[in-house]
C-alpha cells in the first residue's frame, strides 16, 4: 500500500525520482516498471505492474456501447505509457502526459493505496486546499459517521 505525500522535481531530461519509501515498497513486490496514465483531477496515476493489470481487467468489463465508459478507456488507455524503473529510481514522464498534468519543474507525488499520483505542485495545493474543506462532511458521508 503505498501512503504519502513527496515534493520532487522534474530534471530536465522529464524524469522523476520515486521518493525511497515509495521505491522500497515497489522493489519488495519486485515491480521494476509502472504504467503511468491520465489521471483524474489532471494528475497522473502511476500504477505498478500487478495494479495496472487488475485495472484493466475492471475496465475490460465496463460496456463499450455505452459513450462514458468508452470514452474512458479511450483516454486512459491512449495516455498509458510504461516506464522502467532506472538504478537511481526514476521514471520517465512523456511530455503529452506531463502537459495533460500541467507539470513544470516542482511536482508532488502521492501515495493513494493502490496507486502513485503525480501532481504540479502549485494544483496539489489548490486541490488538497478545497479538499480538506469538505474532509469532515466527506468522511461522515462515505464512513456513515
Amino acid at each position: 500500500m503505498f501512503i504519502g505525500e513527496y515534493r520532487g522535481k522534474i530534471d530536465d531530461k522529464g524524469r522523476v525520482v520515486i521518493p525511497s519509501k515509495l521505491r522500497k515498497d515497489l522493489l519488495q513486490q519486485n515491480v521494476r516498471s509502472v504504467f503511468i496514465t491520465r489521471g483524474l483531477e489532471n494528475c497522473l496515476f502511476v500504477f505498478p505492474e500487478n495494479m495496472w493489470n487488475v485495472q484493466t481487467e475492471k475496465l475490460k468489463t465496463l460496456p463499450f456501447t455505452k459513450g462514458d465508459p468508452r470514452a474512458f478507456t479511450r483516454l486512459f488507455f491512449s495516455g498509458a505509457f510504461e516506464s522502467k524503473i532506472d538504478r537511481q529510481g526514476r521514471i520517465g514522464l512523456p511530455q503529452n502526459l506531463g502537459v495533460y498534468a500541467g507539470l513544470n519543474e516542482n511536482i508532488v507525488i502521492i501515495g493513494v493505496g493502490d496507486r502513485l499520483e503525480i501532481w504540479s505542485e502549485d494544483n496539489w495545493n489548490l486541490y488538497s486546499k478545497r479538499a480538506l474543506e469538505s474532509y469532515v462532511k466527506t468522511a461522515e458521508t462515505l464512513m456513515g459517521g
